[in-house]
């Protein structure tokens, strides 16, 4: 019998090894962002670690998969192909990110109002060492415009006092949750949380009237990151197609 290793093993056994830490390394972020058992900046280095080594075990492993045909390596054939495919859906996946963030504005404060934006109150309470909630139109204005057209004040032929609870109703049918909502000044807050990383955005909901109908405008903000991936702008409009 002989003492060396089959020839090639080391290698795909690396490669596995990569990916299964890449896995980990991303279930972690997403989980540590999740439960807050970090801060962002943790979350997001551990993130990017994964990221790589998913990147270097899709190219790694397609070329190690070549090799274990070609040679043959059929003992490795298997392991090496089911690193490659996992690693190429964590690059895939991230690709795709990738292109949708490189497609809006590096921005994530969002308003209907671009001159009075709807102001966030029992919520900054959850906000500590957050991002700022003050919406800078000499800053974010023309880019929001641009990106986003439709995100304008809302119309709506319901007095005040009904589209209130209209708010309501829709943000909690879009799942968000709901932290104050008060009647008499005609604002409600809520909180949006991503599924697989937990990112929260906070929104506020203004409501005026207007003769016998109301304007309702809305504020929405990440918690933390520079671009939202256009997630902001998409809640306000997919609140004023529910509504």
């Amino acid at each position: 019998m002989s003492l060396n290793p089959e020839p090639g093993r080391w290698w795909s056994k690396a490669i596995s090894l990569g990916t299964y830490i890449a896995v980990i390394l991303i279930v972690l972020a997403m989980l540590g962002n999740r439960l807050e058992l970090w801060d962002f900046g943790l979350g997001f280095m551990l993130l990017a670690a994964g990221i790589i080594l998913a990147f270097i075990g899709l190219v790694t492993g397609i070329i190690g998969t070549i090799i274990s045909i070609k040679k043959p390596y059929p003992a490795e054939k298997t392991r090496l192909i089911v690193s490659t495919c996992v690693c190429l859906l964590i690059s895939g996946f991230m690709f795709m990110q990738f292109r949708v963030a490189t497609s809006v504005p590096p921005i994530h404060n969002i308003s209907t109002d671009q001159v009075d934006a709807p102001r966030f109150k029992k919520v900054l309470a959850l906000r500590v060492g957050a991002n700022p909630v003050e919406y800078d139109q000499a800053a974010l204005g023309e880019a929001q415009s641009k990106a986003y057209p439709r995100v304008q004040t809302l119309r709506s032929a319901m007095d005040a006092q009904a589209s209130m609870l209209r708010s309501i109703e829709v943000l909690e049918g879009m799942g968000l949750e709901l932290v104050d909502t008060d009647f008499d000044a005609l604002r409600v807050e809520a909180t949006a949380t991503s599924l697989l990383f937990g990112f929260k955005d906070d929104v506020v909901v203004r409501i005026r009237q207007s003769g016998t109908g109301s304007i309702i405008d809305l504020h929405s903000v990440s918690r933390v990151g520079q671009s939202d991936l256009g997630m902001n702008a998409k809640r306000i409009l997919t609140f004023m197609d529910n509504f």
